[in-house]
Parts: C-alpha cells; structure tokens; sequence
C-alpha cells in the first residue's frame, strides 16, 4: 500500500491550478482531459490530484495497492465502505471512511496494459 496522492475536489479547476503550482510552487506532472491535473509536491514522491468531475466528493488521500478487491475482501468489515470496488480507467477503485470519518480512497492499476 503506498500513499499515490491526495485528491482534492474542485469546482474551480483553474483557481485550484493556480494556488497549488503558481503560488505554492508545485510541479505539473500529468492532465486527464480538462478535469484532471496532478502536481508534485516539492521533495516528496506523493502528488495532489485536483479534480473537478466531482467537486462536492470529499478530500482524501488516494493509496495505491496491488489488488482493490483483494484488499476490500480483507477489510470490508473494519472500514466502513462508501462505494465498493468499481472500475476505472486502468483498473479497480474503492472508497471507505476511517473510524474518525475521513475519506480513504484505495485504487489499484490493475487492468492497465502491460500489468499482470
């Protein structure tokens, strides 16, 4: 399991973009479409994902494993599942909330060409 990113919702795509890598220095790493846009962080290997498909889905940070249904099948019943396992572009995503309440999103790139 390691940290890929923290999501970040945005209704504002543009002024997010503009804080995050104009003001606090972020690097541009990728886009997806004109929704999507992850930024490193400076010094570490974890980015911030801003994303306005869904600006009202809550901030939280994205983990990357091997396997979200092999995860979820081991954990269904100590995190309390917002949305079971469901495909995305490259793979599996699922999303739980931690006993305090905050967002944990878990993906896995499983069904990316070229992974096994």
């Amino acid at each position: 399991m390691k940290l890929e990113f923290l999501f970040v919702p945005t209704s504002d795509l543009k002024a997010s973009l503009a804080l995050y890598r104009d003001s606090l220095g972020f690097t541009e790493v990728w886009r997806e479409g004109d929704a999507t846009v992850a930024l490193a962080l400076p010094g570490t290997e974890t980015q911030v994902m801003l994303d306005a498909n869904d600006p009202d889905a809550p901030v939280g940070p994205l983990f990357v494993v091997d396997n979200v249904q092999d995860f979820h099948a081991g954990r269904a019943e100590t995190l309390d599942v917002v949305e079971a396992p469901s495909e995305i572009p490259g793979g599996f995503l699922a999303t739980y909330k931690d006993p305090g309440g905050a967002t944990i999103y878990v993906m896995d790139q499983s069904t990316e060409q070229g992974v096994s």
